[in-house]
């Protein structure tokens, strides 16, 4: 017997919005903060490990954005308001 389950893309994505797992908090690079601003914003504001903190500021500097956290709205929606507070352009996807 088998019970595996094919789901659709819309299936899929129909579950993810539901979750609230979807979203995304996205850092945007300027040329006013320091790595070590951000760095530092990171591991207090986003629990990051100073070297997962420290990967996301490259990726930042050299893409432009990244998203440093995944979550539901209610999660992400007081670290953005937080990272912001800090001057560091994010937002929420």
């Amino acid at each position: 017997m088998d019970f595996s389950f094919e789901t659709s893309k819309e299936e899929e994505t129909a579950v993810a919005e539901l979750s609230g797992l979807e979203n995304s908090l996205i850092l945007h690079n300027d040329n006013i903060n320091t790595f070590e601003w951000v760095i530092k914003t990171l591991v207090e504001v986003c629990k990051h490990t100073l070297q997962q903190a420290e990967q996301c500021a490259y990726i930042i500097h050299y893409k432009g954005k990244y998203a440093v956290k995944h979550g539901n709205l209610e999660l992400l929606k007081p670290l953005k308001d937080e990272i912001t507070d800090r001057g560091i352009g994010a937002t929420i996807e």
